[in-house]
């Protein structure tokens, strides 16, 4: 395995599990359009995407009513789902040992940037981090590949191959790809091993640990 210098991290599913106070927000929209008959397992599917995408993809939502409905998400987010969330166990451990070995350590979510900086503050893993990088609330920047990208210049990164993502979903793999870095799949996430595989991740680990070994 390469030795990387460059490590981004996908928040939800790969940093933190807010797979709860994601799921209320959703159903907190979906109410709100008297749309009450919604599966978990659909819900699931909205976990890493971007929000607008989803509500379009597995709603029949047009673009302007998805919009509306990112708004509504928000309005029970910014105050209850922001923070029904949790750290993984062993992330913390990870970061600071990665740090001490000097990697330069870098978040890339589509998630929108207030709501990213708040989260990390919140959870003291800012700390850790040499920039994180969000979407921005108007839904733009919100592929992550255009994340990936956008941070990867806002910090001078020349060496694509001294670059990796790390992340849960396709999405994150599809994104490193596009940009021309390696990425690594993690399973404990909201993805599935058969996601990631097809989503030609360079790497794909169970577990926390396992993601430790194969970074040191």
């Amino acid at each position: 395995m390469k030795s990387y210098s460059t490590i981004l991290f996908d928040l939800d599913g790969t940093l933190t599990d807010s797979s709860q106070g994601i799921i209320n927000s959703i159903i907190y929209a979906l109410e709100k359009y008297d749309i009450n008959d919604y599966e978990m397992s659909l819900l699931r599917k909205f976990l890493g995407p971007p929000l607008h995408e989803s509500f379009e993809k597995y709603y029949g939502f047009d673009k302007e009513k998805s919009l509306q409905a990112v708004k509504l998400y928000r309005e029970y987010f910014s105050t209850k789902g922001l923070f029904e969330n949790e750290v993984y166990c062993g992330i913390t451990n990870l970061l600071q040992n990665l740090k001490e070995n000097g990697k330069t350590l870098i978040v890339a979510t589509s998630k929108p940037q207030p709501f990213t900086d708040r989260i990390m503050e919140h959870f003291d893993l800012a700390k850790y981090f040499d920039f994180i990088a969000g979407s921005n609330m108007d839904t733009t920047r919100s592929k992550k590949a255009e994340v990936i990208e956008y941070a990867l210049n806002e910090c001078n990164v020349k060496d694509k191959s001294k670059v990796v993502m790390i992340g849960d979903r396709a999405e994150d793999m599809i994104g490193a790809q596009s940009v021309g870095i390696d990425s690594i799949g993690v399973e404990y996430g909201y993805g599935t091993f058969d996601e990631l595989k097809n989503a030609d991740a360079t790497y794909i680990v169970k577990t926390v640990d396992e993601l430790k070994k194969l970074l040191n």
